[in-house]
């Protein structure tokens, strides 16, 4: 089974989000959704027909997404089978948030590494 595929996104916290995605869109020229994302596409280098993409995104300092860390950032890796990694990850003894979120991008789960980062699972939906 494979596990990690890739970045699934890059997730951060402030406490100005105006000021940040101001910031990001000028020096940097990043074109920021109002809500504080970007969203990068590419193709898969093993399928170059299939295309996906990668979320940068600013969250304010008390987003409840951050709620179970006290980590300034969170990384969101992209997975091909979101309950057969997470059945895994429970047998070799690694700290899984029971639960799972599934929206129109697709399905979401999350574990926590030694030193207590956060870290989510994307299983994307078709077309992500």
């Amino acid at each position: 089974m494979k596990r990690v595929t890739g970045i699934g996104g890059i997730f951060f916290k402030t406490n100005d989000k105006d000021a940040m995605r101001e910031w990001y869109q000028k020096h940097l020229g990043m074109d920021i959704a109002p809500e504080g994302y970007a969203i990068f596409g590419w193709r898969d280098a093993d399928n170059p027909e299939r295309e996906g993409c990668s979320v940068w995104s600013i969250f304010a300092d008390d987003a409840p997404k951050f709620a179970a860390t006290d980590a300034p950032f969170m990384l969101n890796y992209r997975v091909e089978n979101l309950d057969a990694l997470l059945a895994a990850l429970r047998e070799e003894g690694v700290a899984v948030d029971d639960k799972i979120e599934e929206d129109f991008n697709g399905r979401f789960g999350w574990i926590t590494d030694p030193e207590g980062r956060r870290i989510e699972l994307w299983e994307p939906a078709e077309g992500y």
